[in-house]
């Protein structure tokens, strides 16, 4: 008896005879018979039938990339323009950088013969957004320190405001790439697709900060036109924003009970809605029907899908060779097929069923347990280095406010009954890495204050300073990100505008949390487990110095 099987997206499927169990993936009809046989030919004491060979076009559709592709170009314009009217001439600067990033990153993809996939474009975004905040990072320090020392002049700023991100930059990178790296190597399917279209958009978006950014904008600044009229180069000043935060000095670590309270408000009100309202597993995680339908109209897929959108169903819809769609949904009765195939007959004129057959969960339950054991560890190594660059209690407030940001995410989604799929599991690590690399920054300025500061300073003194002086950079990357996520929320498709929603959610959640959660925590395991203020140094010892005291 052989199994009924389940479609491929592209090529063929193999099925073993009393077995019922298939092999699918990219296979051309050679292939799979040349597969056939070498099991054959193995300790398998089976009989290999080819039992279904069918194509199947791509889940979001020419007309959805394309759209996709436009929302991307869009969304890096108005990013673009966003930079060069807050920052100027060094702005303008670092969108030729951006560019270079994008350029960089498509390079290095073709070099790889890497597939783009939608948790490949999330990996791009989540990097484009850090390639946003290293420049974002060194001209808010350049304008702290031209400030500070307007004489020494702005090439001189822009080197040092370069010097005292560098960390910064590096730790949000680093524990960006040991997540992509540990979601690569545990990871399967989509899970590693992700980490490796974001450890190739983390190493472009360094090079395109860091050298590319750095070697234009302090030629700009070497200027003499430039340096009699600072107020062009974008360095000139602190900015508004801040020179508001200043003005106003508030005390947000004075009220961090109240600002923990509403985190757990959040938590409580998204638990909630997971536990009432239950998760919209999509047919990836939880199985379901496929249907094959032929149509006696030209259709285009893009109508299809937006067909049965109406009609009040989540599928993806596609193109078939053996047919002219194929819709895969969750599990339905036979009568919401019949209003499934109603609506392809309002467009499509007379409708017929080619195929009708129940498949399996596609992300399955290994590909579950897998992606959660890449996701714990990532999130412990990551923990790890953060306790090892920073102290323990920190590592702990930044996976705390993760986890938080996650857990909102999903219960807005559980509220909203919008379906938890692949294209959410591409929002979700996104969201993460996007939490921590935000938290980072505002920790290394902590520590930066904190250490070597006098014992009558306080450290939630110093962690409200350092909340207030990050919050231009907090403000302006997450804006400079969100021209790109909501680009692709109106300009995407349906394909796409679940997946920016949710990471618009995130990055609004994230942003919040790093000043009003992770920090006021740290506040609180500082009380209970204090930092250092000295900064531990490797001491060298001179060859000839025995090491005794005089």
């Amino acid at each position: 008896m052989t199994s009924p099987g389940v479609v491929a997206d592209v090529g063929c499927k193999v099925g073993i005879t009393g077995g019922g169990t298939d092999i699918t993936g990219d296979f051309t009809l050679d292939s799979a018979t040349e597969l056939a046989a070498l099991i054959e030919g193995g300790a398998l004491p089976l009989e290999l039938d080819l039992i279904s060979d069918r194509l199947v076009g791509p889940t979001l559709g020419a007309e959805a990339i394309d759209a996709s592709i436009e929302a991307g170009i869009i969304g890096l314009i108005l990013t673009g323009l966003f930079i060069i009217v807050v920052y100027r001439l060094v702005g303008a600067m670092a969108t030729m950088a951006l560019a270079s990033y994008a350029l960089l990153a498509y390079a290095m993809l073709l070099a790889l013969d890497s597939t783009l996939t939608l948790p490949g474009l999330a990996g791009f975004v989540l990097a484009i957004g850090m390639a946003i905040d290293a420049n974002v990072l060194v001209f808010e320090r350049a304008r702290e320190e031209y400030a500070e020392y307007p004489s020494a002049g702005l090439r001189r700023a822009l080197m040092v405001g370069f010097n005292k991100a560098w960390s910064a930059i590096i730790d949000s990178n680093v524990t960006t790439l040991l997540a992509a790296a540990l979601l690569f190597l545990l990871g399967s399917g989509p899970i590693k697709g992700f980490g490796v279209t974001l450890s190739i958009g983390v190493i472009a978006s360094m090079i395109s900060a860091l050298i590319i950014a750095r070697v234009l904008s302090e030629l700009a600044v070497s200027n003499k036109a430039v340096e009699q009229r600072p107020a062009v180069s974008g360095l000139g000043n602190i900015g508004k924003v801040r020179q508001w935060l200043d003005s106003k000095d508030f005390d947000i670590m004075g009220k961090r009970r109240m600002w923990l309270g509403i985190s757990g408000a959040a938590l409580v009100l998204a638990v909630t809605g997971i536990v009432t309202q239950g998760l919209n597993l999509g047919v990836e995680f939880s199985g379901g029907r496929q249907l094959d339908y032929s149509v006696s109209k030209e259709v285009s897929i893009d109508d299809a899908r937006a067909a049965v959108s109406d009609a009040g169903f989540e599928a993806v819809v596609q193109e078939a060779d053996t047919a002219d769609f194929t819709i895969r949904t969750g599990e339905i009765t036979d009568d919401e097929e019949q209003q499934i195939e109603d609506a392809l007959r309002e467009i499509g004129g007379e409708v017929t069923k080619e195929d009708d057959q129940t498949i399996g969960a596609s992300l399955g339950q290994e590909l579950r347990d897998k992606a959660l054991i890449a996701f714990g560890i990532a999130l412990a190594v990551q923990l790890l280095y953060l306790a090892f660059r920073f102290k323990w209690t920190f590592g702990v407030a930044a996976v705390v406010a993760m986890a938080h940001d996650v857990v909102i995410v999903v219960g807005v989604f559980a509220w909203l009954q919008k379906p938890i799929d692949g294209i959410f599991l591409a929002a979700a690590m996104t969201i993460i890495g996007l939490s921590v690399n935000d938290t980072v920054v505002v920790f290394d300025r902590i520590r930066e204050r904190w250490h070597g500061s006098k014992p009558e300073d306080a450290f939630n003194a110093m962690a409200n300073r350092a909340s207030i002086e990050t919050m231009p950079r907090t403000v302006n990357t997450g804006l400079g990100t969100m021209f790109i996520l909501a680009a692709l929320a109106v300009l995407g498709g349906d394909s796409l505008r679940d997946f920016a929603i949710a990471l618009l959610i995130g990055l609004i959640v994230g942003t919040y949390s790093s000043v009003f959660t992770a920090t006021p925590l740290l506040t609180y395991l500082q009380d209970k487990w204090p930092m250092s203020r000295v900064k531990k140094e490797r001491v060298v010892r001179e060859p000839d110095d025995s090491g005794a005291v005089i």
